[in-house]
């Protein structure tokens, strides 16, 4: 026997005595593992997140998310569903199912807290109409919003302006487009029960209320210092998106011009069903994804995966949305 064996049967004994010890203690119980089991929490998302551009501040709002099924043909229903599926699987996304988040975003200047975008608002709770509760989770009161700045007015873009039948922002200015805010006029209201005439009865209720506090924007018009829209018309008849810029750092905020962060990108002249003008907003695409690409700048777009952030690279004759990692970190 080998010392190193001794050891252990020295060490044995010892156990065996002290576990002999224990029995007139424990009696005739049995010992078992202890169970320590941790209840399914489900799916959880980050409220916000927030980084610098340049002097500026910005926080992209998580305000929920819908499941929709697609993504054919709400993407793609100009083209076989059959490649709509390839792509989509291509890029490690389902083929029958696909969600659709809302991404609104405030910039802080130093001076003004702007707000592109209200979310759903009250009318789409509880899944959705969540960024009242972000912002105060991120610091900030409703309050303190100096300027509401609308890519649309689309039902998930203008719901939150609203809060129990009173401004959600009442210390805020409004801007919008002067195109958007002229189509939404209540000649559609005659339409009957389609879903312009839907739609326009949420912006008669939830924007036209604001209209004395509202500036109507041009293209390249500025909403406040570093900060100007740019015509992105065919989503809708006078979609913005917003140039943001401070100390030489650029951001793009896309809102509805480039939805699907595979899709639209990749594919930009793919019809997308909630397009109002199809050939307008193909144009319109593929003009921005052009800008983007060249000029290396950093977008946010609002469907897209929270948090809604990256880079646009050429990818052979289309496109690739690069998600950012942690360049908005250092």
């Amino acid at each position: 026997m080998s010392l190193h064996d001794s050891e252990i049967t020295r060490r044995d004994a010892l156990l065996a005595a002290a576990g002999a010890a224990l029995l007139p203690i424990l009696g005739s119980r049995s010992i078992t593992p202890v169970e320590a089991k941790a209840i399914l929490l489900g799916a959880e998302r980050a409220s916000h997140y927030r980084f610098k551009l340049g002097n500026f501040e910005v926080t992209i709002f998580y305000d929920g998310a819908v499941s929709m099924t697609g993504p054919y043909p709400v993407f793609g229903n100009d083209q076989f569903e059959e490649d709509v599926a390839e792509i989509a699987k291509r890029n490690f996304l389902p083929v029958k199912r696909f969600l659709l988040p809302y991404a609104p975003v405030v910039v802080n200047t130093g001076k003004e807290l702007v707000l592109f975008d209200t979310g759903n608002g009250a009318m789409r709770r509880p899944e959705r109409g969540l960024l009242r509760s972000a912002l105060v989770s991120a610091g900030y009161a409703p309050e303190q919003v100096d300027i509401v700045a609308l890519t649309h007015c689309h039902p998930d873009h203008i719901g939150g302006l609203m809060e129990n039948g009173k401004p959600a922002f009442p210390n805020a200015r409004y801007v919008v487009g002067e195109a958007e805010y002229n189509f939404w006029s209540p000649a559609l209201l005659a339409a009957g029960s389609g879903p312009i005439a839907r739609r326009g009865k949420i912006v008669q209720t939830h924007v036209v209320p604001l209209a004395e506090k509202t500036q109507f924007l041009k293209d390249e018009d500025t909403v406040t210092s570093g900060i100007h829209a740019l015509n992105s018309f065919g989503h809708t008849p006078g979609h913005l998106v917003y140039y943001v810029e401070s100390e030489g750092k650029r951001l793009v905020v896309w809102g509805d011009a480039v939805v699907h962060p595979v899709i639209s990108v990749q594919r930009p002249d793919w019809s997308l069903v909630a397009d109002m003008d199809n050939e307008t907003a193909i144009s319109t695409r593929k003009r921005l994804l052009d800008m983007v690409a060249t000029d290396g700048l950093p977008v946010t777009a609002y469907h897209f995966s929270f948090p809604a952030l990256g880079f646009v690279e050429r990818a052979g004759e289309s496109y690739r949305f690069v998600p950012a990692s942690y360049q908005f970190d250092l």
